[in-house]
């Protein structure tokens, strides 16, 4: 490669992604990043003293960063220390109702043959190997691919295989699909949450999205020194190998010359000239003007009926009684569908909500029991509206009375202090997340076509790339780190056209390829 210039705006996992393989390909990488730390949306909160994940929590997909780490020079194994987990997640729906899932299929099909049947548990593993089939199908020709349509889908399937193509039944809600597998609507419930982890409703969302439940089946783990240990290790990689990040440095304005992104314009005045650039960033972010006029039309706007859930947190330092927490566990409402008809088609708060809560200083079995105050994030699912209603304390009170009555009807106690609490309603990420409206997880994946609507790497402005859980392949921390390495890949492949397009005179009377 010759001295291209390539800025990267953002320092979360897709942007460190694509600033490390252009890195590695010679090219010269400045990433510009707000904050005065990596990670975006994976991010830390202090409270009492501590600090603890406030973002994602879960570690899938190890795959992908061994694949990122290898590319580099590196290994996964030298960069991160993980963890492998028994059980995937504790759920409970009462005090007397409880349900542990393991990563081995076998134990819990064990347990949900105890919970609910025999029966249960054989439509369990034919639901297993359900979501197997569809992650396989999927994996190479929309996963890995760099932006998908329904047309060249069918294509890298070919006529041989279209019966598989249809056989993952992409038309169908995920809703309706697990009533195919599961009679007990505890179960149909448990595996229709794996829709939110794309910020989106399972009566909406497409069945598909059963592939999730493979990918935990795949494997899960803990990191150690947190999920932001992430971030940070792809950062100091990233410098390693030439890479340069300016920390509280915010870009305002993506510059555009002769019909092409050029560079980025700083808060400070100051201008970045770039060969090519990539926005780590919410599409809504660029359609919204946030980064500039030359951006605005860069990416189709995402509607506001179209954005994927939001979230009230409390990042708490609490003494808990009563329940046997886990690292990852699950208390489920009375009432799903009521639950996402609030956040969905009333923009309100749920009633009754769903509280998932993952107690950092747990392991993923009953041996590892603070003693004292312990690290939780406890987290509800709400509506992306936070540019346009404030949240104000008195309805945040009222929803964590509603979240903790909840705990406690399932038997867990939680001793909130508000002096070791942090809350973060949609109004505050949005603050963090312009122009979402504090949407997590980019644009929902409500209906078919919702999955071939995200953007790809390339913008409709020459010169510059889309990467992060906004654009494909979608959300979550693998899926983000993927659509970083899309983007770098593209990058490249254009910078390589362009300089045989127009050669450069080089000392000596030779010329680039």
């Amino acid at each position: 490669m010759g001295a291209e210039r390539v800025v990267v705006i953002g320092a979360g996992v897709a942007g460190l992604v694509a600033a490390l393989d252009l890195a590695v390909q010679g090219i010269a990488v400045t990433v510009v990043e707000r904050a005065a730390a990596p990670g975006g949306k994976m991010r830390e909160v202090e409270v009492g003293g501590a600090r603890l994940d406030a973002g994602p929590t879960v570690f899938t997909m190890r795959w992908v960063f061994e694949e990122i780490f290898a590319a580099a020079g590196s290994a996964l194994s030298a960069e991160l220390r993980l963890q492998p987990v028994e059980i995937l997640a504790r759920h409970a729906w009462s005090a007397d109702e409880r349900l542990d899932l393991f990563a081995d299929t076998t134990r819990s099909a064990d347990a949900i043959a105890a919970f609910s049947g025999a029966d249960e548990a054989r439509r369990y593993l034919d639901f297993c190997a359900r979501a197997r089939a569809v992650y396989q199908s999927l994996e190479g020709p929309f996963i890995r691919s760099s932006r998908p349509t329904p047309f060249s889908l069918v294509q890298r399937f070919g006529l041989a295989k279209l019966g598989e193509l249809c056989r993952i039944n992409p038309f169908a809600t995920l809703w309706k699909a697990l009533g195919e597998h599961f009679h007990d609507p505890r179960l149909r419930q448990l595996f229709g949450r794996y829709a939110t982890y794309c910020g989106s409703s399972p009566f909406l969302a497409p069945a598909t999205l059963m592939l999730v439940a493979h990918v935990e089946q795949d494997g899960v783990w803990l990191v150690e020194g947190g999920m932001l240990r992430i971030a940070v290790a792809l950062a100091e990689l990233a410098e390693r190998r030439g890479a340069t990040i300016r920390y509280a440095t915010e870009a305002a304005e993506i510059v555009a010359a002769g019909g092409r992104a050029a560079g980025v314009r700083l808060a400070t005045g100051e201008t970045l000239g770039a060969d090519a650039v990539v926005a780590n960033a919410d599409v809504a972010a660029l359609a919204s003007g946030r980064l500039g006029g030359p951006a605005i039309k860069s990416v189709a706007a995402v509607p506001r009926s179209a954005r994927s859930l939001s979230a009230v947190t409390w990042s708490l330092f609490a003494q808990t009684q009563g329940f046997p927490l886990l690292r990852h566990t699950v208390f489920f409402s009375d009432d799903y569908a009521a639950e996402f008809d609030d956040i969905f088609h009333r923009s309100r708060l749920p009633a009754a909500p769903t509280v998932y809560v993952c107690a950092q200083d747990r392991g993923d079995n009953d041996s590892t029991l603070p003693t004292g105050p312990e690290r939780l994030l406890c987290l509800v699912n709400a509506p992306a509206i936070g540019d346009t209603h404030p949240f104000d304390a008195m309805e945040i009170e009222q929803c964590a009375e509603r979240t903790f009555r909840q705990l406690e009807r399932c038997g867990l106690r939680v001793q909130r202090q508000p002096e070791v609490t942090v809350v973060t309603t949609p109004a505050a990420f949005e603050r963090l997340f312009p122009a979402t409206g504090g949407a997590l997880y980019g644009q929902a994946s409500h209906g078919w076509r919702a999955s071939f609507s995200r953007p790809g790497a390339k913008s409709r402005l020459p010169g510059l790339y889309l990467a992060g859980g906004s654009v494909h392949p979608g959300p979550g921390v693998p899926m983000a780190a993927l659509s970083g390495r899309i983007a770098a890949a593209t990058v490249l492949a254009d910078l390589t056209s362009r300089r045989r397009s127009h050669p450069a005179a080089m000392p000596g009377g030779t010329s680039t390829r």
